[in-house]
């Protein structure tokens, strides 16, 4: 079951099942990207604001070895002695090795006081989603075995980079026994991405708004999609580019394999269930109605003028949990043929008393 009780195979089914998959493809493979802060397992007030501080050897506000510490926004890829958490992300993943979960990687994320990525082996729809949720109890189970809290917080730093469920996916077919990619095309010069790509990605622009209410379920969400923070605030796509809504990587060229499309507004206070099938119903809306996405953007989408993006038909993520809401209000028509309209209202009667927090 699903945390608000959708079965979670039901949806599985009715995905398979729509006349969109039957046509396209057999299966999906989507792949999440566990992001978290791990910290000493105490806060202390900070005098000046009266707010609890996070306690982290990487912070620059603890440590006072101006060699190792990890400044705001500066700590990608650090390595140890500034990476306190490398032994931890260890014990992580060879915990969920033990469960049948599979890693790719593990590294230290941007920001500091112990921001790190685990990145999970790709997987089917439901078993993914699983391993997902494996994945966040073993590290909070791990962090607290260590004296560490564990938190999935979107933003638990207002100056630094906040903490995502980036959703990579394929869509692949089979063809004479063989499976083939098919976001994966050579010829396209571009990126490598076959039509079939291009109107999944015009699928996703197109319900991005909406999408926000399910990716995006919380009033912490919105403080973390804000600009400068790599965390999309704008519809657009493009090659590389972590401003946007829709990211292609391209490290690699002529790897079939390895085509995907990265989604990169949802958080970790959403449902992975929710947001799998979200997201999937989006994409696949696209290929049924060929909807074709706008050229894509290779600029940082911040720095653009209100003329500029106005130019460029680029129109704004939401703002606030409320604005999520209305968005999501009037275009949830492309979910139905999966999710019933009965969940889907008491879904969006969840989320209007939850801004009644705010």
């Amino acid at each position: 079951m699903t945390r608000n009780g959708v079965p979670r195979n039901q949806i599985r089914n009715r995905i398979v099942a729509t006349p969109e998959v039957q046509q396209t493809l057999q299966f999906t493979q989507p792949q999440p990207n566990v992001q978290s802060n791990s910290q000493q397992n105490t806060t202390r007030k900070n005098t000046k604001s009266k707010l609890p501080q996070i306690i982290s050897k990487e912070a620059p506000w603890i440590s006072q070895n101006s060699e190792d510490v990890i400044h705001l926004k500066r700590g990608y890829f650090r390595d140890s002695p500034s990476d306190t958490l490398t032994n931890f992300r260890d014990e992580v993943c060879d915990t969920l090795k033990k469960f049948g979960t599979a890693t790719i990687a593990h590294h230290h994320e941007v920001a500091t006081a112990g921001q790190s990525e685990i990145v999970l082996s790709y997987e089917g729809l439901v078993k993914i989603a699983d391993s997902f949720v494996t994945g966040v109890k073993t590290i909070r189970e791990v962090a607290s075995k260590r004296g560490m809290v564990a938190s999935f917080n979107p933003k638990p730093l207002p100056n630094d980079n906040g903490s995502a469920l980036h959703i990579n996916q394929s869509l692949w077919k089979t063809k004479n026994k063989k499976d083939y990619n098919a976001f994966y095309d050579p010829s396209e010069k571009y990126a490598e991405l076959s039509q079939t790509a291009h109107y999944y990605i015009g699928g996703l622009l197109e319900h991005a708004r909406g999408l926000c209410a399910i990716t995006n379920p919380t009033i912490q969400s919105y403080k973390r999609l804000v600009s400068g923070y790599e965390a999309p605030t704008n519809i657009a796509w493009a090659r590389m580019n972590r401003s946007v809504c829709v990211r292609i990587p391209a490290h690699h060229k002529k790897r079939p394999k390895n085509k995907r499309i990265e989604y990169r507004p949802p958080d970790p206070t959403s449902n992975i269930y929710l947001v799998e099938t979200a997201i999937l119903l989006a994409g696949l809306d696209g290929i049924k109605k060929k909807i074709q996405p706008p050229d894509p953007v290779d600029v940082d989408t911040y720095k653009l003028s209100e003329r500029e993006m106005k130019k460029l038909s680029i129109k704004k993520l939401p703002t606030s949990l409320k604005e999520a809401i209305s968005a999501f209000n009037s275009d949830n028509e492309f979910l139905k043929p999966v999710i019933d309209e009965d969940f889907l209202e008491m879904y969006l009667d969840n989320l209007i008393q939850t801004t009644k927090f705010s």
